[in-house]
């Protein structure tokens, strides 16, 4: 059954009590929220997910809950905690959704060490795998959503999990996180697509999340070969400077991303490298979204 089956109070229940089993890929998650407030961001924008059983596996058994005290009534703020252990200080409680997701993503970098973990977006064209590789800020989720919405799937737009058996990303097609100018430029360009109202004041500036497509979910358990690696730079009002990057700097850009790769070791230096043999990199700097997935484009196509 998707969680978009469940009604609002059957959602608050297992909310509130059991918890609410997702599967996002190779992860499952359990998430508990005492007070139920995320029944609804949660419907919304993992609607396609299949629930997993109640007395199934989880990965990691998740909560976010009001803080206590006093400051709860005049302020109220929320917490995220691990089986527990609670890494990462109060937030109003206003921004529990976006408390839950990024503690989803701690969760996985850094536990999930199965996997060779980079910070960046990943999306499929074809069999092919495209990689983003990119600190906060560089308009790596923006051009993520904009070629979901042009009809790439989605794997990720914050984890790259690279297998080190096989050398083949995996995904999650988790919600894709939005942020200030970036919310109103994909509701004006893809006004059909589901983007939350906006949260504002919070460390990222205003934050809002995008449902992923039906197709990314359905495929999500697919894992695709990495063929194209862009490391992507915003910059307002620039012109499109593409350039042709070699091995070492592809594998320079891939290691300043990496949150695991010294953990890993030898592993972590094989798997790299083997990356860097598979892949045709480049680095863009862009003011203009249309001009940037042209090229992208066109380098999915052969033809850039």
């Amino acid at each position: 059954m998707p969680v978009g089956e469940l009604s609002l109070p059957e959602l608050r229940a297992r909310l509130q009590g059991p918890g609410l089993g997702v599967k996002t890929g190779p992860f499952a998650f359990s998430i508990r929220n005492p007070g139920g407030a995320l029944a609804r961001p949660l419907g919304d924008l993992y609607a396609d997910f299949p629930v997993a059983p109640e007395d199934g596996f989880s990965d990691f058994h998740v909560r976010v809950r009001q803080s206590g005290g006093l400051r709860r009534l005049l302020r109220p703020q929320c917490l995220f905690d691990l089986d527990g252990e609670v890494p990462f200080r109060p937030l109003p409680g206003r921004q529990a959704f976006a408390l839950l997701e990024w503690g989803m993503n701690w969760c996985i970098h850094a536990h999930a060490h199965q996997f060779l973990v980079l910070h960046g977006a990943v999306l499929e064209r074809a069999g092919g795998g495209l990689l983003l590789p990119a600190p906060p800020g560089s308009g790596k989720s923006t051009l993520c959503a904009a070629l979901m919405c042009r009809g790439w799937r989605l794997l990720s737009d914050e984890l790259v999990l690279i297998d080190p058996q096989t050398g083949d990303l995996h995904g999650m097609a988790r919600p894709i996180s939005l942020k200030n100018r970036s919310i109103d430029l994909l509701r004006s360009r893809t006004p059909e697509a589901f983007i939350t109202a906006p949260v504002h004041d919070t460390a990222k500036g205003a934050v809002a999340h995008m449902r992923p497509s039906t197709a990314s979910v359905q495929r999500v358990l697919e894992p695709v070969p990495p063929r194209w690696v862009v490391f992507p730079r915003y910059r307002p009002g620039a012109g499109l400077e593409v350039t042709a990057l070699r091995r070492l700097e592809v594998f320079r850009g891939l290691l300043e991303n990496a949150f695991n790769y010294s953990l890993l070791g030898a592993m972590g230096f094989r798997v790299m490298a083997d990356l860097v043999e598979r892949v045709v990199g480049c680095g863009v700097r862009y003011g203009d979204l249309d001009a940037v997935i042209a090229h992208i484009e066109a380098m999915a196509a052969g033809e850039g």
